[in-house]
């Protein structure tokens, strides 16, 4: 999709690298994130990042931008040769020095070298992930949703810096504002997401683009004022396909001085806004446990031994909702709205459901003060 979410355990160790100023200038401070039901009535609301009371910001912004300003980072820090474009990981072997990866280049042409370490960061269908794993006991897990994603520019909803979500788990709109430049004009460039039950998989290829029919008339009526929803689908150009996948966890993620990092790892439903996060976090973990190792082989399991059993367990939550299960609870006890929200769903439920997933996935407000004062 275009829009990402850093949320602020994330931005933490992107703060120590010393880009937050950057990153903050490129996207949006969120501060509010709220869940609707299928008929526009408010289920719950709570402030993110500094509005919560975080030592650091949750961040919305351009998926290109984030990765365009990480690539720029390196190069300045490494060198230029220090990213290589063009080449695709085919598969790797080991060797007495570490591991040698055999890469093939865009012309066609092979090439061979020998590392360290090798670390997999390849996405959900990772090359290197397959050749220990084969898909026929690794498959692709599908949810029976489809995701459509695109991006729109138009005037703020709310205060300009506020997430919502809408529906329920077969019928599900979430919308926030990714732009700081669009901000500073008055206005929102708004990334938003359409979901869907669909009983059979399309074709799982990141880059389909397909026509707003396909999915738009479910929404045809998610009009309330403040968002217009049909509109906001209508005045976007490029509309994208996704269905809503992940895998099962794996046992084992580091053989000798190869292991892997991020949705190569642990794939996750694009649910809490957690996979850029988890993978922030896969790679401050793993430099930590390289910096000063003697044994590289010891220093990537003691990686995989502390990241494994966290994302594990945030993919399976993810699997049930994570904290979007309030829209879903809602839609079971009142599938035809409700006269107080509380009469459905106790504050303290909800609460309860924000507070444990924060926990789960590392970002618990308590916790990341305390971090801040140590």
């Amino acid at each position: 999709g275009v829009g990402i979410n850093l949320l602020p355990h994330a931005a933490k160790e992107l703060s120590e690298l010393g880009l937050l100023a950057e990153l903050s200038a490129l996207g949006i401070e969120t501060s509010t994130l709220s869940y609707y039901s299928k008929h526009g009535q408010l289920i719950w609301q709570e402030p993110r990042g500094l509005s919560a009371g975080y030592p650091w910001p949750q961040l919305s912004l351009h998926r290109g931008a984030l990765q365009m300003l990480l690539l720029s980072a390196v190069q300045q820090r490494l060198g230029p040769q220090a990213v290589q474009c063009g080449l695709r990981a085919e598969s790797f072997e080991h060797s007495t020095r570490g591991a040698r990866v055999m890469l093939r280049a865009r012309d066609g042409a092979p090439q061979q070298h020998e590392v360290d370490v090798l670390i997999a960061a390849d996405g959900i269908r990772s090359t290197l992930r397959s050749q220990l794993y084969p898909e026929a006991r690794d498959p692709l897990h599908y949810s029976g949703r489809v995701l459509w994603r695109g991006a729109t520019e138009c005037a703020p909803f709310a205060d300009g810096r506020s997430m919502f979500m809408a529906g329920h788990q077969d019928q599900k709109f979430v919308a926030y504002p990714i732009s700081g430049a669009a901000h500073a004009r008055g206005r929102s460039l708004v990334n938003w997401i359409a979901e869907l039950r669909v009983p059979e998989a399309p074709a799982n290829d990141w880059n389909r683009r397909v026509d707003k029919a396909v999915f738009a008339g479910a929404f045809a009526d998610w009009s309330w004022g403040w968002i217009d929803i049909p509109a906001l689908i209508a005045q976007t150009d490029d509309v994208y396909e996704f269905p809503l996948v992940d895998k099962d966890p794996l046992p084992r993620w580091t053989f000798g001085h190869f292991s892997l990092l991020g949705d190569a790892a642990h794939p996750l439903y694009p649910i809490g806004s957690n996979g850029s996060a988890q993978a922030i976090l896969d790679a401050r973990c793993l430099a930590d446990c390289l910096h000063d190792a003697r044994d590289i082989n010891y220093a990537l399991r003691e990686y995989e031994a502390e990241r494994l059993p966290k994302t594990a367990a945030i993919a399976l939550r993810n699997r049930l909702n994570g904290p979007e299960q309030v829209l879903q609870i809602v839609e079971e006890r009142a599938p035809d709205g409700f006269a107080s929200v509380t009469d459905v769903i106790s504050q303290r439920e909800l609460e309860e459901i924000s507070l444990r997933y924060k926990q789960l996935a590392g970002f618990d407000v308590r916790a990341l003060q305390a971090m801040a004062r140590a």
